[in-house]
């Protein structure tokens, strides 16, 4: 990646560990901070302290908002100080007069620094003579908590006299009572004042179809320097804020009020909206004088023991003592994979991104500000992506986490779209909507691909799993009336015995059953989307040519798979569910291909032969055979594609149209002077086996020329002009928006990974600098480090921190740029690394996990050395030379040879380039 002039980026990374600086944060817009754990405590932060905490879709502890509300809604955690003879100041810098000052000459100074998940603000005021340093963050652990530390200082040349004031809206029920219901949910709040702080247990939770007594508790609670408590609490936010005021005027501070409530607590309040308003005696400051307090914001089960929690977090020593842990636990989590180039900028922001997967897991596609749809949980097709990171930075866990996903497969192909908390937990799909997306069963086996690679763990293939099943069959086109849940979640025999299946015969189930799923023009069925869910409104005739040629792929390299496991395991025979065989056709009555109705109608015989049960007989078959039939199609698809979705371009070259709309059209083309072309229908035929080597140059040829973007890189399609009402919603969004002609970043990253794949480096390596040169140039993408989901029209980075293409990323760059990938269970090297990334001393290194041991991967090049030009020459391990085994694609180190090795630390592998 190219360096970058850091006075552009507006952050400064100030150490070699991630952590940052950005002045004046509070002058960007939509900016906001992930601190989350491992227990379900998933909270975001601004400059001026907006954000949320929540533990789930129905525990919100402060009010759930939206990016808009970041800067509209007056809602904070705030932390107010009066100041004796001059008035209110906020800490955070969220009050009516700071804010109608923020562009004058009264404007503040502030300036963040944030690390991996410690958050800090520090903001000056010259009216006040105060400067407040406030740091945040959620402790490791599974505790549903969040840390605040607020230090006061008196920066002037007097005495000042402070009375601060903790103000947080304790909103304490689920998103769902935001608008429907929000003041008759107020009414069932309990409010409790305690010693140190203001909780709130609902007594209900409200739900129309049943309202259920509720558990749950909220609360924040305080402690000032040296354990003092709070003098006073102001647990009722209109009592607070006063007639006519609000939350970033509060007649409280601004009026100095004395609290509602005493020292001590014990008062009970109910049916209002509550605040976590906490007065803490009034302090006098000498010049340069410090005080600090320590807040806590906390999620129970059942009403909080808050003298525990104090004892444990209620203390400056607890709190700094949080933070180093809190500090190391993410480090260490992060620095299971670093890299070393010429560029230390880029080497650390892909700390960020390497950090993005583990964030996904723990939000799902939820709970951050961008983040404000769906109820948590993640959907199928992100919980085999961020499997992908997985298997780099936490490769232990994954056999497991591969294994329970294939229990959401149906028998009809289809499977569960959204995942629930507990592993082997499915839901049908989002909103009680049932749909099918028709890429849902292509990614499981790429997955499933890298982790035989990485772990040579063949006998996974023949591990037994269930399968999903609800009321939705024949992908969701008719319902079954016999179905019982919760009795019938997973697939029965004829007989009510519950049925499994090998993972094998899962993985060939989900690309056998879309082979014969097609369209007129013998493409499979768009259904519901396929990747791009903004192509949303072809369910009818809309084919997915893109996708058609990512199955061929996964069919072509799944019938190698199989003569593999034959070669390396004896096997020679496969049981399977004895419908399946009619999929498998050529094995008894070959079907032509070319018919679309001779397809439709073997499925539709699968759909009746399979209704929602299986017989529970299984047939033996020979796994030659089935090779055999699976390649066969494979290389139909493939013939089909270059014969048939090949687009000639008037200027040369050409392309692959990627789809056909709701009316049976081809989507893509030139056509009256206009060009239509996604980069999606590019990315899989480059991916897999369906683009010819011949046809890759005129391929990329036509992105650079169509829809490559200096503004904004590599655009997800060109402008199609207007609403395409027969394909999706994407074309209502305006064009350079999110699906609609952005560039995002998912698609580019794979459009980046397969340039690498087929041997087209230097053109990769343009592909991924685009995308990191406008994450990082604040001045137009206005985000902390990390991938956006997209950058918008005006370069602006958009859905930070919860994106698939961060997993792809941090896989491309392990396992293609810096060539550290396994091959069925050994270490393959095949770097890719151009001149400029070997650092002056000709040197490129990578850490990362290996066969579960730590690998220390340094590359060093003869001077001026260029990609194409050098070879592996030697490698050594620990010192010991390695007896070099080469293949076609670089250099083979048997996994025996590293797992001779001790398991604790990092082992040096110098590999020398010439």
């Amino acid at each position: 990646m190219n360096t970058m002039n850091q006075s552009k980026t507006g952050w400064v990374f100030t150490g070699s560990n991630g952590d940052f600086r950005l002045k004046q944060p509070d002058r960007s817009s939509f900016l906001y901070f992930p601190l989350v754990n491992e227990g379900g405590m998933m909270s975001s932060v601004s400059p001026k302290l907006h954000g949320q905490v929540t533990s789930g879709h129905n525990t919100f502890l402060t009010p759930p908002l939206s990016v808009e509300d970041l800067h509209n809604s007056r809602a904070s955690r705030n932390f107010w100080v009066y100041v004796d003879g001059k008035g209110a100041w906020s800490a955070a810098g969220n009050s009516a007069r700071q804010n109608a000052g923020m562009y004058g000459e009264e404007a503040e100074d502030s300036e963040l620094e944030a690390g991996l998940l410690w958050h800090r603000v520090t903001r000056e005021s010259r009216e006040f003579g105060i400067k407040a340093e406030i740091t945040s963050f959620v402790p490791a652990g599974n505790d549903k908590v969040e840390l605040m530390k607020v230090v006061l200082t008196n920066i002037s040349a007097k005495e000042l006299t402070v009375t601060p004031t903790a103000a947080v809206p304790l909103y304490a029920r689920s998103a769902d009572d935001l608008r429907d219901h929000r003041h008759v949910t107020s009414l069932l709040n309990r409010i409790y004042t305690s010693a140190h702080g203001v909780e709130v247990q609902p007594a209900l939770s409200f739900d129309e179809r049943g309202h259920r007594v509720n558990h749950t508790s909220y609360g924040v609670f305080g402690a000032a320097e040296g354990g003092g408590q709070p003098t006073g609490f102001f647990p009722v936010q209109e009592e607070f804020i006063g007639e006519g005021g609000s939350l970033d005027w509060p007649e409280a501070v601004v009026l100095n009020r004395e609290p509602q409530t005493g020292a001590g607590g014990g008062v009970h309040r109910e049916g209002y909206e509550a605040l976590g308003g906490l007065r803490f005696a009034a302090a006098a400051l000498q010049p340069g004088q410090s005080i600090s307090y320590v807040l806590v914001l906390a999620i129970g089960d059942e009403r909080i023991d808050v003298a525990a929690l104090m004892d444990k977090y209620g203390s400056v020593k607890a709190f700094d003592a949080m933070l180093r842990e809190n500090k190391s636990f993410w480090s260490d989590k992060v620095n299971t994979v670093e890299f070393h180039t010429s560029d230390p900028v880029a080497d650390q922001w892909m700390k960020w991104v390497t950090l993005q997967p583990v964030l996904r897991r723990l939000y799902g596609n939820s709970f951050l500000p961008y983040h404000d749809y769906g109820r948590g949980g993640r959907g199928w097709r992100d919980l085999w992506q961020d499997c992908l990171a997985l298997l780099i930075m936490e490769p232990g866990d994954v056999r497991s986490l591969l294994l329970n996903n294939y229990a959401g497969v149906r028998i009809d192909g289809s499977n569960a779209t959204i995942i629930g908390q507990q592993p082997g937990e499915f839901i049908a799909d989002r909103n009680n909507i049932p749909r099918v997306w028709m890429d849902h069963g292509a990614w499981p086996f790429l997955t499933t691909m890298l982790y035989l690679d990485q772990s040579g763990d063949l006998d996974f293939l023949l591990e037994q799993q269930s399968y999903f099943r609800d009321s939705f069959m024949a992908r969701c086109r008719e319902r079954d009336a016999s179905w019982d849940a919760p009795a019938g979640s997973t697939l029965q025999t004829a007989d009510g015995a519950s049925y499994t299946g090998t993972i094998l015969e899962h993985i060939l189930l989900q690309n056998l059953v879309p082979f014969f799923n097609v369209g007129e023009h013998n493409n499979i069925l768009l259904e519901g989307a396929d990747w791009n869910d903004g192509l949303d409104m072809a369910a009818q005739r809309g084919e997915s040519v893109t996708f058609t040629s990512f199955y061929a792929s996964n069919l072509l390299d799944l019938s190698r798979l199989l003569r593999t496991l034959k070669e390396r395991k004896g096997l020679e025979t496969l049981e399977l569910a004895e419908e399946m065989t009619l999929l498998l056709d050529s094995l008894h009555e070959a079907v032509d291909y070319e018919s679309v109705a001779a397809k439709r109608g073997l499925l539709d015989r699968y759909y009746a032969a399979a209704p929602n049960k299986v017989s529970g007989v299984r047939s033996e078959l020979a796994l030659d055979s089935i090779a055999d039939d699976l390649a066969r199609k494979a290389e139909w698809i493939v013939s089909h594609l270059r014969r048939n979705e090949w687009i000639q371009s008037n200027q040369g070259g050409g392309w692959f149209n990627g789809y056909y709309n709701n009316d049976g059209e081809r989507v893509e083309g030139e056509a009256g002077g206009s060009i239509r072309m996604t980069l999606t229908g590019q990315v899989f035929p480059l991916l897999g086996h369906a683009a010819a080597p011949e046809q890759i140059p005129q391929i990329i040829a036509a992105v650079e020329r169509n829809l490559y973007d200096e503004k904004i890189g590599y655009r997800l399609n060109s402008d199609f002009g207007g609403i395409q009402q027969n394909l999706g919603r994407a074309f209502g969004f305006a064009f350079g928006h999110k699906e609609n002609g952005a560039m995002f970043s998912h698609m580019t990253v794979m459009y980046g990974n397969a340039l690498y794949k087929r041997g087209y480096v230097k053109e990769g390596r343009k592909v991924l600098d685009s995308l990191y040169s406008l994450s990082v140039n604040f001045e137009l993408s206005r985000m902390y480090p990390g991938i956006p989901e997209y950058i918008n029209e005006q370069g602006r980075g958009m859905y930070t921190y919860l994106t698939g293409s961060a997993s792809w990323l941090l896989l491309t760059m392990v396992t293609e740029v810096f060539g550290v990938k396994g091959k069925l269970g050994d270490l393959l090297l095949q770097p890719k690394l151009m001149k400029d990334q070997f650092d002056q001393d000709g040197k490129a290194s990578i850490r990362t996990i290996f066969a579960e041991r730590g690998l220390d991967v340094i590359y060093t090049a003869a001077s001026g050395a260029e990609y194409g030009d050098y070879q592996i020459h030697s490698v050594t391990l620990n010192g010991a030379e390695v007896t070099l085994q080469r293949v076609s694609e670089g250099v083979l180190i048997p996994r025996s040879v590293l797992a001779a090795l001790p398991e604790e630390g990092f082992h040096l592998l110098q590999v020398v380039l010439a």
